[in-house]
């Protein structure tokens, strides 16, 4: 049959329609990134292996052929952080809790609670991380620390962080209004640039974040500073307990994933705070 004698069918324009559309969507993610160099560097080699073919030059041709298919399996395990965390964006865009509305009284009495302690922490100088769970779940950072599922209380609190406590060099998770686990190890970020307040425990908070939906609050032990990670990204230092417990009820909120709309901008976010390496994520306890 005659190519233009093909019918051209409505499922045909929508099949267009859609792969123009998943084609522009990863143009758009992987813009301003360093994606675009690598995406570069497989078309100049491709480019390079159809003149090879076109001169016969059969030995190039074989090794830029090798280099192709092992292109298919690097990029992959390059970004396999960013992949990994835009997978589980997915899974939460749309996603709602229907027991955050319930529990929104009692959550606003959890960071009053925290926010308190936090405060007191920070004037005796005294480092500490509370980290908030939300949609993702953190089974995988619960058990590298040890199980306490207690109510939250400022007691507690101070008896973990502690500097006689052996808990107190770990993170507090914090799931609802139950504290679940405390000496958790948290993930380092990734982040190539960080500013020089960032210590041990503001990197592990944004590691936390950076991998999760997390929000966590650290108190430095070196500033007396208190700052929230959310997304990747520090707040500037809060200063009262109500302005905490503000942030932390802006920040950690109803159990709700972002819109759809918002996920060309996350996961731009996420290729762009890549920092080159390719290592397994490093954990350690907090010292800073």
């Amino acid at each position: 049959m005659n190519l233009h004698e093909l019918p051209f069918t409505l499922s045909d324009a929508v099949d267009i329609i859609i792969t123009a559309c998943i084609v522009y969507g990863v143009l758009v993610l992987i813009r301003g990134t360093r994606a675009v160099q690598i995406v570069l560097g497989l078309l100049v080699l491709v480019a390079i292996r159809l003149v090879a073919q076109w001169l016969h030059l059969w030995t190039v041709y074989s090794i830029l052929n090798g280099l192709l298919i092992a292109s298919g399996v690097a990029i992959p395990i390059v970004f396999q952080p960013e992949l990994r965390r835009a997978l589980a964006q997915l899974g939460r865009t749309g996603s709602f809790d229907p027991r955050a509305r319930r529990e929104s009284s009692g959550a606003a009495h959890v960071y009053d609670v925290v926010a308190q302690t936090a405060s007191v922490l920070a004037r005796s100088a005294i480092g500490a991380i509370f980290v908030f769970e939300r949609n993702t779940g953190l089974a995988e950072f619960v058990e590298s620390g040890t199980a306490i599922d207690a109510a939250v209380s400022p007691e507690l609190l101070l008896t973990i962080f502690s500097p006689r406590s052996p808990l107190h060099d770990g993170a507090v998770i914090i799931r609802r209004d139950r504290i679940v686990a405390a000496g958790c190890f948290l993930p380092l970020s990734e982040a190539a640039v960080l500013e020089q307040r960032t210590g041990t425990r503001h990197r592990a908070a944004l590691g936390i974040s950076e991998q999760t939906d997390a929000v966590a609050l650290v108190v430095s032990e070196e500033t007396s500073g208190i700052v929230i990670a959310r997304d990747g990204r520090l707040t500037e230092n809060l200063e009262t307990p109500e302005a905490v417990a503000h942030a932390l009820d802006a920040a950690v909120g109803p159990h709700v994933a972002p819109r759809l709309g918002n996920m060309v901008t996350y996961i731009r976010g996420l290729f762009a705070r890549h920092n080159g390496t390719t290592d397994e994520l490093h954990t350690t306890q907090l010292h800073s």
